[in-house]
């Protein structure tokens, strides 16, 4: 499988760590919360993945900032890593997909009316994102950090519903693709098309903006979000990775 790198830095890009370092061709992040998006060691081009990979030296970078060593394992990636690890009694989690599809077919997906777009997030954004993924105050306050520090063009969604606000996501633009983040609905308005009008609100935005493709990572075994995303043509696997954490014990 050749690797769409655009599509990784893009991932990489929306939900930045708050703290990184190379190290041997991995990036190490660090953020604090429990995502483990910002807080594992991802392959960059051209990472070694077998005996040369800088394990030892990542699991060092982990302890001294007293953090479990996580590394994210693209499906393209020299499964010599994920053996080494496995040896090494690292567990699986995480298994993910990466989704892409062309950002006019998401935006002609629904009717956008009604949604709220801004280049920043504001409180009330915030806190419907903490009530709705059900974050702790540390948590949030991770999360708030990590927003914040979006460098590239993005834009923050909201949608009001019989509720309150009934759907959020945000997104993020780098090299031509558009990388949705965050994209979460209220369990009491679900199954209503608010998501879809969020996800099309965002799709113009950044085809107005020149990007053409649309990204984001899903878990594999999320019927509903893959059923919702196959719905506005997002259905193309980019690749899926997974994740593997260093055992308690050691």
């Amino acid at each position: 499988m050749t690797p769409d790198w655009d599509v990784e830095e893009a991932g990489i890009n929306g939900f930045p760590a708050l703290r990184q370092v190379v190290c041997g061709g991995w990036l190490v992040r660090i953020s604090g919360g429990p995502r483990r998006t910002a807080n594992s060691a991802t392959p960059l081009p051209g990472a070694p993945a077998g005996p040369e990979a800088p394990i030892e030296a990542c699991e060092a970078l982990y302890r001294r900032h007293r953090r479990p060593a996580i590394f994210r394992i693209p499906s393209f990636l020299d499964p010599g890593i994920d053996r080494r690890l496995a040896a090494r009694g690292y567990t699986a989690e995480g298994h993910s997909c990466v989704l892409r599809g062309p950002v006019a077919a998401v935006a002609a997906a629904a009717d956008p009316a009604g949604v709220r777009l801004a280049g920043r997030p504001d409180r009330a954004w915030l806190a419907a994102m903490a009530r709705l993924q059900n974050q702790t105050a540390a948590q949030h306050a991770v999360y708030r950090r990590i927003v914040a520090a979006v460098m590239l063009p993005a834009a923050f969604a909201a949608l009001d519903g019989e509720a309150g606000i009934a759907a959020l996501a945000y997104g993020v633009i780098h090299r031509g693709h558009l990388c949705y983040e965050s994209v979460v609905t209220d369990p009491g308005q679900r199954r209503r098309g608010h998501a879809r009008r969020v996800l099309a609100a965002l799709a113009a935005w950044a085809g107005a903006y020149g990007a053409s493709r649309a990204c984001l990572q899903v878990e594999a075994d999320n019927a509903p979000a893959r059923a919702l995303y196959d719905a506005v043509g997002m259905s193309a696997e980019a690749h899926r990775y997974f994740y593997r954490r260093e055992p308690v014990t050691r």
